[in-house]
């Protein structure tokens, strides 16, 4: 294996802070295990540093605020600019996921993250979803600490009062729920990338 990072990145906008913060619990995820690192970038900046970052990534996790029930119109704007690389295959075979907050517990907060995956389907990208199973009223039994609180599956969700700031929302459950989806994201990443090397050292022999 290459002595060379494995690098993930994180990819976000975030209007009020919410999502930055679930970004951090996010690369907070990546970073913890051996051989991966996270790029955290901000989607609200396009420049060619951006899109360098992400053709180097072995894997993208995208992030957005659910507002009116979709990503937001900078997420939307990130995602109509990579049509260039959209056209070349740019991000053809690397792993996405997603994850989103919104004021909401529901707040149409699947739409947002569905919007992600068909952006990454359409980019001929492998989507990596949460792999938990849902907490708190799911079961009579459940807890509003528990992992995945929210019950989600495609991505990981958040939920931030409206009338708190980033200092205080999300609360800790729902960033440890991010938190596992970098840390699932980079595993995946690191077997991927494991495996083709793997395959390129067996056609070498062949």
């Amino acid at each position: 294996m290459s002595a060379v990072p494995i690098t993930v990145a994180v990819v976000h906008h975030s209007g009020y802070g919410h999502t930055a913060r679930q970004a951090a619990a996010v690369a907070e995820g990546v970073g913890s295990v051996p051989g991966v690192r996270a790029d955290q970038r901000d989607v609200s900046v396009l420049d060619d540093e951006l899109w360098a970052a992400l053709a180097a990534a072995e894997a993208i996790v995208f992030g957005s605020p659910t507002y009116m029930g979709s990503t937001s119109a900078v997420f939307q704007r990130f995602a109509e600019a990579s049509a260039p690389v959209w056209a070349a295959r740019g991000w053809q075979d690397k792993l996405a996921a997603g994850f989103t907050t919104s004021a909401g517990v529901n707040g149409n907060k699947d739409n947002a993250l569905l919007s992600m995956t068909v952006f990454a389907a359409q980019h001929g990208m492998t989507w990596v979803p949460l792999g938990l199973a849902p907490g708190w009223i799911y079961s009579s039994g459940g807890s509003p600490e528990d992992l995945n609180r929210l019950g989600g599956f495609v991505g990981a969700m958040a939920q931030s009062p409206s009338d708190l700031g980033p200092e205080q929302a999300p609360g800790a459950s729902d960033l440890r729920t991010a938190r596992h989806l970098g840390e699932r994201v980079a595993r995946a990443a690191l077997r991927q990338a494991l495996g083709r090397e793997a395959e390129s050292a067996l056609a070498v022999t062949a």
